[in-house]
């Protein structure tokens, strides 16, 4: 149940919104700022749910077990629309000004002002990573955001607000769901932190050792667009299964945004592995220049992994370059096999002097 899975964590957001609700004044857009992707994923239909359920119980908690909790948490809900990031870009298109495409804003935009088929008449728009949209997809959102249908709730997500033009910002209220760590649950991540430790600590000068935690390192990066369809596709099979007992339009719709899902997934997690070489090595450094291991952000990364008393910071710092360059390299089109493997060999032929582990 989504609500025994953050009431603690965001106990005071909670009961911020259960007020609101009892008070009337739930604002018309929500921007939850989160740094990890279930979160973003999750928060938004626990607030849907604490706003449209019908059955609360005497703390005015949704129960999680009625028709539409259930809906919302399944993500079948007939008035729930979701747009989230598609394709290679992983972007969120404007869309057609005369014929909006599925997953673009002025699609989504649509739906709000078609009659509802639900009896209650409330409509719930999810916009996930919503830094996603360039300006014009936020420019065209705008009046929606400002001026939005009765019966009608926005919930915007993202990572980085930043990235967010300060009139989209200035039009939701914002809720941090901040928990301050990265979590790295992609498949493959335990051996990717172990590759990378025989990389830095136990390769120095072999082109034999080099290769084989390329090897490694490169067979995790090729199974993730594998494992991210073979994730999306267990989620959701019970909502393709409930799909093909609603209405076309709505079955369409599920299919499409199951389609957007699964690329979205790949370029998510492709991020976060990326982003898992990139913290291995910086934490690598910070502990070099005497940083304490409980200070570290991610100290779970090194979980499995065996340190040097002493790590050399020349050698730690190189290393942390080149992996600054390898990131940079990754966001063009570029063999991603061979940008890894040239990486590998970088790190494990730097002249610095070879490590011993304890």
């Amino acid at each position: 149940m989504l609500l025994k899975k953050y009431a603690e964590k965001f106990s005071a957001i909670l009961a911020g919104l259960k007020n609101a609700r009892d008070t009337g004044r739930v604002a018309h857009a929500y921007l939850l700022y989160g740094d990890t992707p279930e979160t973003r994923r999750e928060f938004p239909l626990l607030i849907a749910q604490l706003l449209l359920c019908q059955e609360s119980d005497e703390d005015g908690n949704p129960c999680g077990s009625c028709s539409i909790c259930r809906q919302l948490a399944d993500e079948t809900y007939s008035e729930l629309y979701m747009l989230l990031p598609t394709g290679k870009s992983w972007q969120i298109p404007v869309g057609d000004r005369k014929n909006p495409e599925p997953n673009s804003v002025r699609w989504f935009e649509e739906q709000f002002y078609l009659t509802s088929n639900t009896v209650g008449g409330k409509k719930v728009g999810v916009i996930l990573d919503c830094d996603r949209m360039n300006t014009e997809s936020q420019n065209a959102l705008l009046k929606t955001l400002e001026e939005p249908p009765s019966d009608t709730i926005f919930i915007l997500t993202t990572g980085n607000p930043s990235a967010l033009l300060p009139t989209t910002r200035s039009r939701c209220q914002i809720l941090m769901l901040l928990e301050n760590r990265c979590r790295f649950s992609f498949a493959g991540a335990d051996s990717l932190f172990a590759a990378l430790a025989r990389l830095q600590f136990n390769a120095a000068g072999s082109l034999v050792a080099a290769e084989k935690s390329a090897v490694e390192i490169i067979e995790i990066a090729g199974n993730l667009s594998k494992m991210a369809a073979e994730k999306i596709e267990t989620e959701w099979v019970r909502r393709l299964e409930q799909s093909q007992e609603l209405e076309p339009s709505i079955k369409k719709r599920i299919e499409k945004q199951y389609e957007a899902a699964i690329a979205g997934e790949y370029i998510s997690e492709r991020n976060y592995f990326c982003g898992a070489i990139y913290t291995w090595f910086a934490q690598v450094y910070q502990l070099s220049q005497g940083s304490p291991h409980a200070s570290l952000a991610n100290p779970d990364v090194f979980e499995h992994c065996i340190l040097p008393e002493k790590i050399d910071t020349l050698r730690a710092e190189r290393a942390l370059h080149a992996a600054e360059k390898l990131l940079y390299d990754l966001r063009f089109n570029v063999n991603e096999a061979l940008a890894l493997r040239s990486f590998c060999l970088g790190v494990a032929l730097d002249p610095g002097a070879a490590q011993t582990t304890s």
